[in-house]
């Protein structure tokens, strides 16, 4: 197992809103409770309400800024400042400055069975408090 991760190590995914470069997870590094995984959002790009049943989360903001909903609260977090979630309490990230977003997302603990994420943006008061951006990969299938 790794006690190093190097840029190539980083595993790339592509989302509706942002990209995804994990840095640390199961079969990468040899952690026992932790996920790394750094986000960059082009301006406008939001990650709609969501929780993650049994992650608590903290998001550190690398460049850029982001207003970051945590339950019914929000305020705009800038580069060197941090938001906490706790595990199973809906939460959404909106790029709403000019710029690019990039932040780092550490979520505990790791090894739990059951979904990582769970959307709720379409659920009563989120999508009231923030209409959703619906992206394709979230829209009803028939």
């Amino acid at each position: 197992m790794n006690r190093y991760i190097t840029a190539a190590d980083a595993e790339h995914v592509d989302l509706d809103w942002c990209h995804v470069e994990w840095l640390a997870k199961a079969g990468m590094v040899d952690a026992k409770h932790l996920l790394l995984v750094r986000a960059t959002f082009p301006p406008g790009e939001a990650h709609n309400y969501h929780f993650h049943p049994v992650h608590e989360e903290i998001l550190y903001v690398l460049e850029g800024e982001m207003t970051q909903y945590v339950g019914e609260e929000h305020r705009v977090v800038k580069v060197g400042e941090l938001a906490h979630i706790p595990a199973g309490l809906p939460h959404a990230t909106y790029n709403t400055g000019s710029g690019t977003l990039r932040f780092l997302a550490i979520l505990s603990p790791t090894g739990e069975t059951g979904p990582d994420v769970v959307d709720c943006f379409n659920e009563e008061p989120w999508k009231s408090l923030r209409p959703p951006i619906l992206y394709p990969s979230q829209q009803a299938k028939p």
